[in-house]
């Protein structure tokens, strides 16, 4: 068994972690921290744990929690991994960060979207962790960065595209959608329910979310050069799952029939993404609960323009999900071991 601490579990990532590993055949966790709900149990923070798990939130401390435990998920608020991260890698743990802090190559880059980077030196060591594009770089890593929810979203609707050449990198447009817990669980007036419910909203609005730049990252090493792309996010009221909607212009003349046969190519022996046929696009009710991605697209013949719809749940394959999904593959386990339950439906 993989003796596994969730670092920062009062969360809904860390929850979600939970959820998932109780299934886990391989998989025992040993310990469970939070600094805000440190002495009670877990239980007690998520009454749907209630008689599964019945461990105690626990202080974070590195060393200690080192001693107990091969595996490493940390799910805190960025600055927060890295001030505890390298002292898991230096102790020999193998760390999955779902933070932002190890998803960057370049220190720079983290520094102008963030704050300067404590370890920049272990940047060069991370892998970012999407499977289907760095799954055997994933596989040989002891510090793997976590993808962003709208990264996930959107770089998995991009890849075929871009990585074969067939769209304009310089005119790509993301629309894209979250339900309220991408937020996370702590208390703000903005995500209360009188001020979402009834309302859909876009924010960050003007090229400022945080996500741009990882995104852009991935999106450049995909297409061979640097690219910018337009990127306005929004908040829909619902408790789960992002619905992006992305448009690129095509190289050429394609039709929809031939573009998703590229997708079924990419993408085959890829249990987590699922192609869809040509006139069905994806809803999030469709993923909920699940590690899956699923893809819609259609070429819109008036503009020339490939539109691209994607839908995760942002919990799962967003977060949690895909934090396991490379925790399998980092210890060589079946890649969907403890991830293979249906999405909730309805």
């Amino acid at each position: 068994m993989l003796h596994v601490a969730v670092v920062g579990a009062s969360g809904y990532t860390g929850v979600e972690l939970l959820r998932i590993l109780y299934t886990h055949p391989e998989v025992a966790v040993t310990c469970v921290t939070s600094e805000q709900s440190a002495g009670k149990p877990v239980a007690d923070v998520f009454p749907p744990l209630r008689n599964r798990y019945h461990q105690t939130l626990e202080n974070l401390e590195p060393v200690r929690i080192a001693d107990r435990a091969e595996f490493i998920f940390t799910a805190l608020p960025h600055k927060a991994a890295m001030e505890v991260v390298p002292t898991f890698i230096r102790l020999g743990k193998q760390v999955v960060d779902l933070s932002a802090d190890y998803r960057f190559h370049d220190p720079a880059v983290y520094e102008a979207w963030y704050e300067p980077h404590m370890n920049p030196e272990l940047l060069a060591q991370a892998v970012y962790g999407l499977p289907e594009i760095r799954r055997e770089k994933i596989s040989e890593a002891d510090l793997v960065g976590n993808p962003g929810c709208y990264p996930t979203c959107t770089i998995l609707g991009l890849a075929p595209l871009l990585k074969n050449g067939i769209v304009d990198p310089e005119r790509i447009i993301v629309d894209a959608k979250s339900g309220v817990s991408g937020a996370g669980r702590g208390a703000k007036v903005d995500n209360l329910y009188c001020e979402v419910n009834d309302g859909f909203r876009a924010y960050g609005v003007g090229g400022v979310h945080r996500h741009i730049p990882e995104i852009e990252q991935e999106l450049s090493l995909l297409a061979g050069r640097p690219l910018t792309i337009s990127f306005t996010p929004h908040l829909v009221p619902m408790d789960r799952g992002i619905l992006a909607t992305i448009y690129a212009d095509l190289k050429g003349t394609h039709s929809t029939t031939e573009l998703l046969a590229l997708y079924r190519e990419f993408y085959s022996g890829e249990e987590f993404v699922r192609v869809l046929p040509e006139g069905t696009f994806p809803s999030t009710a469709f993923v909920k609960g699940s590690n899956c991605c699923d893809i819609g697209l259609t070429v819109d013949r008036r503009t020339g323009r490939a539109v691209i719809v994607s839908a995760i749940d942002n919990l799962v394959k967003g977060a949690a999900g895909q934090a396991v999904q490379n925790m399998n593959i980092m210890n060589g386990f079946p890649e969907n071991l403890g991830l293979d339950s249906l999405a909730l439906f309805p």
